[in-house]
């Protein structure tokens, strides 16, 4: 099953989308948005599916559907925890700022809590301030999860999971270092961030979705260029049911709340940063590891972060090269 939820209001309205993306159906008859759905998830789920198997087979009135008409799937959340589960990214990242890594990134996730009272929508711009600032996208996979009790278990963690989606957690590259540096975290080097124009239950997702991984090439693209196509269930260290976990060890999850994966990332065959696309490689989901394996090579990054004017796009296709999510689709833009 397939939802999204089109422009209207600050919270959007519910519909159910068919497997090709073409169209569409209301949902508002069982839930007007997708966080009262989520709110009510065991009376309205069924209801939702039985919405979509009749959208299928073509026998209820339905409307096209528009990516361009899409909010991202929850317009605001209770919660956004964005992890890192892909350590090899957490490497390069550090290694960029010469900081160290301790062993324990291995065995413990790294969480932040990002801002949700609004994200963009899908093909909206990213407004940029100052490209001082060093704009990055950070192509990630993202799950929505009903209630999860304090102290869940990993396996509680999956089995809250109703949701997946893709997302574009925007960062301020050189805004990080100095907030870091008070030992408080992230708030101004994170604004907000876009989801897919769709999320997909994990049932639908067939054998791409396996013990609690996303499984595909993510496709990061800027200016129409492939930048990244790294494989989402590829050196990802923590799964989604031990992210889910980490969040939930001392406060409860409500329904709504959204759990990222950090920036998809893969090693190369020799265990290194691996490559370009170019190059022969998977490439990068996000600017700061192509610049560190720059800086590896020549001594200094080459590639500039995102200006005014730059286009980027994220998207996932499954084995038939068909699009499972939609497109993230957005310019950089003065505000």
């Amino acid at each position: 099953m397939k939802l999204a939820s089109l422009k209207w209001g600050r919270d959007g309205r519910l519909v159910v989308v068919s497997r090709d993306l073409a169209w569409c159906v209301e949902a508002g008859d069982f839930a007007p948005t997708l966080q009262a759905a989520l709110d009510d998830w065991d009376r309205c789920e069924p209801l939702l599916r039985g919405l979509s198997e009749s959208l299928e087979h073509g026998s209820i009135p339905r409307v096209r559907f528009h990516e361009h008409d899409a909010e991202s799937p929850l317009p605001r959340a209770y919660q956004w925890a964005d992890g890192s589960a892909y350590v090899n990214h957490v490497a390069l990242v550090r290694q960029a700022l010469a900081a160290d890594m301790p062993e324990s990134f291995w065995t413990d996730p790294l969480m932040y809590q990002g801002g949700s009272d609004g994200f963009l929508a899908p093909r909206d711009p990213i407004p940029l301030g100052d490209e001082a600032w060093g704009c990055d996208m950070e192509g990630e996979i993202a799950v929505i999860v009903g209630d999860v009790p304090q102290g869940a278990t990993r396996e509680q963690g999956l089995a809250a999971i109703r949701l997946v989606l893709l997302a574009n957690d925007v960062s301020l590259r050189h805004l990080i270092p100095g907030e870091l540096s008070k030992n408080f975290g992230f708030f101004q080097s994170k604004p907000a961030s876009a989801f897919s124009p769709v999320a997909v239950t994990p049932d639908a997702l067939g054998s791409a979705w396996m013990e609690g991984k996303l499984h595909g090439a993510l496709e990061v693209e800027l200016n129409g260029k492939l930048l990244g196509e790294a494989d989402a269930g590829v050196d990802m260290t923590f799964d989604f049911g031990t992210l889910i976990a980490h969040a939930a060890k001392t406060r409860s999850l409500c329904a709504g709340t959204i759990i990222g994966s950090g920036t998809v990332s893969n090693r190369g065959p020799d265990g290194g940063p691996g490559k370009t696309i170019a190059e022969g490689g998977v490439g990068y989901s996000c600017l700061a590891e192509l610049r560190t394996v720059e800086t590896l090579a020549h001594g200094a990054p080459k590639t500039p972060f995102l200006k005014v004017g730059d286009r980027v796009r994220i998207e996932m296709r499954d084995t038939k090269r068909h699009s499972i999510f939609g497109a993230i689709e957005q310019e950089v833009q003065a505000p």
